[in-house]
């Protein structure tokens, strides 16, 4: 879905948000389990993806040929909530009652309860492998025009079914699906050459760049990568 927006950052396709509203949504949902610096980290990538990139709205979120989102950092929900409240996903009211018994907003997204969310998350390491799984499934079905796309932060690269998913997607020339890794420096694991390294390794194409710069972001997330999969790996300081 690509929308405009305005000089002063508020949403011009009549869903009445901007990016600079997003701050004071986060503000409205309370208690301690938000997991804050990991939560605002994706801010911006998951911002841009929905605000530009992303071919889904409320009315197409059942639709067969909508792009697929999976919040595989789903352990840090409460940027993703405020998304998709700004996108009219999710009414504002629910905000508030995060994480609260009745609530449909959980510490971790639950697919059946939250509108626009593709799958449950928040367990490390399962994003990614059923990003795999959804490319597959669309192209079995001759669906090869959505993108699928997944966030999982850097820590989760250390779970070994994504080294496994990262390996099979390349060499099966899944072209359609889309990675954005949040590297906040959080893994405990190094890897040589760096994260985009790895994926290159794998038959990927791969980009590096900073996770709060809108323009970069939107150039990556864009970039032609012909007959392979691609990976957006986004630095940012959680401090930031």
């Amino acid at each position: 879905m690509t929308t405009a927006t305005g000089a002063e950052g508020r949403d011009t396709a009549g869903d009445g948000y901007g990016f600079g509203d997003l701050d004071r949504l986060m503000g409205l949902l309370t208690g301690d389990e938000k997991h804050g610096p990991a939560a605002t980290s994706t801010l911006d990538a998951l911002w841009v993806l929905y605000d530009r990139v992303l071919r889904v709205s409320p009315a197409t979120a059942d639709a067969p040929e909508r792009d697929r989102f999976l919040l595989s950092k789903g352990h840090g929900p409460m940027a993703y909530y405020a998304v998709l409240a700004a996108k009219g996903f999710v009414p504002v009211e629910w905000l508030p009652g995060f994480g609260a018994y009745d609530s449909p907003l959980g510490h971790h997204p639950d697919r059946m309860l939250v509108p626009g969310a593709e799958i449950g998350s928040g367990s490390l390491g399962h994003g990614l492998p059923l990003a795999v799984g959804t490319a597959l499934g669309l192209r079995a079905r001759g669906l090869t025009d959505p993108a699928v796309w997944v966030l999982v932060g850097d820590a989760e690269l250390d779970e070994g079914s994504n080294h496994e998913a990262i390996a099979f997607a390349g060499p099966a020339g899944l072209d359609r699906l889309h990675t954005v890794v949040i590297d906040n420096a959080s893994a405990r694991y190094g890897r040589p050459g760096g994260i985009a390294a790895r994926f290159e390794a794998g038959g990927w194409s791969a980009v590096t760049v900073d996770g709060r710069d809108h323009e970069a972001l939107y150039a990556a997330f864009t970039a032609p990568h012909p007959g392979l999969p691609h990976a957006v790996i986004a630095r940012v300081d959680p401090r930031s």
